[in-house]
Order: structure tokens, then sequence, then C-alpha cells
């Protein structure tokens, strides 16, 4: 079966980028598909995650006002849908033109979306002004429209599945790639946290945080991996924490620093399936998030594998951080339970619930 996915690009450290290397080199692998993706990666730059060579990259380079973006997408996408022939279309783009595929799109061959962020992610600050949020619902009408035309739609958890209300919905979870029998032995005085530094992501709320973790826990140091921190280090110098915070850049190798660690956090502001937790978790980690759009609360249960906090209360965020510094048992119990809990996300077991998806699909059309 020939499977083409759509995606904005995969030349990055992200986790769509992590999860489709996962899944499309196991298709291909251990499956027998022949998988294409579609990519705007602007040409033949590296890729940060690996890709089997079998696996055939198509690009696509878009630019200019609304009007030429879309013809120029169409075309691309017509292009390229000519030249593989795929028996099914996978959509794993969350930005608006994703949403006009049902629409530009004029074909027989069944076209999926699959869904990565929360229908309600915003990746800059919203003004709370009148013109905004008219905007802001028209677009979120916009996106909920659209999802319905496509001929199914995959959530990645319940919560997300109930937040875009789709038709004809069903939940497949991200895999986790991290399958090491070792945990975290949580003694080191490290806190992780891996995310990109943008809006929707919260790190500034993790800065704020930290400053008052360490007011009390000065031998404690957060280790966040990302992109574009220099505003974050501005911020904890500001904070004059700066001594208390190390930013790293992304690194491939990132089992091996949680497995360093002995707690992960999350500030993020929008969510759909955080991978982060789900990695973290297979390493014994417990973790603390904020309990944002529909994420972190699919893969957290309060009190048992990390603690869920309350969206924005930073001070109860404080709370948690700390008691699982003062307390070594609790940390070791969590970070037990959290093993256990992400052990359900199998390549394996994920895996196979696509591919029965895929041959549902590609025998109702066939019929």
């Amino acid at each position: 079966m020939k499977i083409l996915y759509i995606v904005p690009n995969i030349n990055n450290e992200g986790g769509v980028a992590r999860v489709l290397s996962i899944k499309a080199n196991y298709l291909c692998e251990k499956l027998g598909y022949d998988v294409h993706i579609l990519t705007q990666n602007k040409g033949n730059s590296p890729l940060f995650y690996s890709f089997n060579h079998k696996i055939v990259l198509h690009d696509m380079i878009l630019s200019g006002p609304f009007f030429r973006f879309i013809t120029s997408y169409r075309k691309a996408l017509n292009n390229t849908i000519k030249a593989c022939s795929p028996d099914i279309i996978l959509v794993c783009d969350n930005g608006l033109k994703a949403f006009t595929i049902p629409f530009i799109l004029k074909t027989k061959i069944p076209i999926v979306f699959e869904c990565h962020s929360s229908l309600y992610i915003e990746e800059h600050r919203v003004h709370n002004t009148f013109f905004s949020k008219i905007k802001n619902t028209l677009k979120y009408h916009y996106k909920k429209k659209s999802a319905t035309q496509f001929d199914a739609c995959i959530a990645l958890s319940t919560e997300s599945l109930k937040e875009w209300n789709f038709k004809k919905g069903l939940v497949i979870p991200n895999p986790v790639w991290i399958q090491t029998k070792v945990s975290a032995q949580l003694q080191s005085k490290k806190v992780i946290a891996v995310a990109r530094n943008s809006y929707e992501k919260g790190l500034d709320r993790l800065v704020l945080i930290w400053s008052k973790v360490v007011q009390k826990h000065p031998d404690w140091v957060l280790e966040i991996y990302g992109k574009d921190t220099n505003s974050l280090a501005i911020l904890a110098q500001e904070l004059q924490i700066n001594s208390h915070i190390l930013f790293n850049n992304p690194v491939q190798n990132i089992e091996e620093k949680y497995l360093q660690s002995s707690i992960c956090v999350m500030s993020s502001r929008f969510e759909a399936f955080p991978m982060v937790l789900i990695e973290a978790m297979a390493c014994g980690l417990p973790c603390v998030a904020y309990d944002c759009h529909c994420g972190p609360r699919a893969i957290i249960t309060n009190a048992e594998n990390g603690f869920l906090i309350e969206d924005g209360i930073e001070q109860e965020f404080v709370e948690k951080v700390n008691q699982l510094i003062e307390n070594e048992n609790l940390r070791i119990e969590m970070g037990q339970n959290a093993k256990e809990s992400a052990a359900k996300y199998t390549i394996e077991s994920i895996m196979h619930s696509w591919d029965a998806l895929f041959t549902s699909i590609h025998l109702n059309k066939t019929v």
C-alpha cells in the first residue's frame, strides 16, 4: 500500500517530525508500505531525525500573498499526488492552509486528517479585544467545519476528540520511541524541560516558576533543551537566576538527558498529546504540567504519575515541584507509576492500529 504524508516540514527537532520518523520508518521497514512525504523543508535541508532511505521525500516551496500562496499549494499537492499515486493521503499539518485541502484538492483518494494540536492553539499572545475575539471565533469555526470534510480524522487522545468534536473520529495516540528498561535514579538535583521557545510552549512561565523554586532550593538546576532561548536567558538574568538554569540546544540523545534528571516539567499554554511527557515517563520521571487544552491530562493522572496544575496557577506549580524535590520517596513512587503508564504506548501496538485503519480504508475504497 502507498501512503502520502503532507506535513509542514521535517527538518527540525519538533514532536511531529519525531513521530513521523518513527511511524514512517515502521510502516516502511516492518509492514512493507511504500511511504512518500510531502514537506516544506525549503529544499534538501539536513534532517534532524533519521528516515529510511526507501522513504521518498517531496518538497514544495510556498510564498506570496494569500491567493498566490494557495494556488501554489494546490499545484504542489496535485503534482505530488499525480507523481506518486497514493492509496491514502494523510494530512499532518495543523496550519490554516491544511484545512483548505478538502476544498481545493479534488480527488477520490481518501484523505485522513491527523490532528497534532489543540483546536484553540495560538502561536502568539491573543489580544483581548472585540475584533480579536470575532477573528478567533471565526477561525475555530472554520477549522472545525473543514475537519468534517476529511474522510477520517485521527485524534491523539479522547480529550482531543471531544475538543474537535470529530464526527468521523478515531483515537490513535502517538507511539513512544524510548523503550529502555533502565529508569532514572532520581537522585540528581536536575529538573528537565524540553520544548521550543514559542508562545504556546510557555517557557517564559517556566522561568518565572523556577525563580520561586530556587528561593527554597538553590542547589537544584533547571535544564531546558530547545532553540532560540535568548529571550529566556535575558529573563533569567533579570531575575538573577541565570546560574540556576542551563539552556541547551536540542540533542538527539535526549533519552540520556531524561535518565540524568529527577523531574520533568511542562508549562505549555496549548498541547495536543505532548510526546515530551511520554518520553520522560518512559525513563521513569515524575512530571509536573499545567492542565492546558486537552494535552497533559490525557497522559498525567494527577497525584499518581505526576501533578496536573490548573492552568496559570503559578504558586501551585511551584509547590508541587518543591514537594517532589523534598520527598524522594514520592519521586520514586511516581516515577515507577510513570514508567508503567508509558508502557501502553509501544510502537508495535500503536502501529497495529494504524495498519488496521489503512487496511479498512483501502478495502472500503476498492469495494
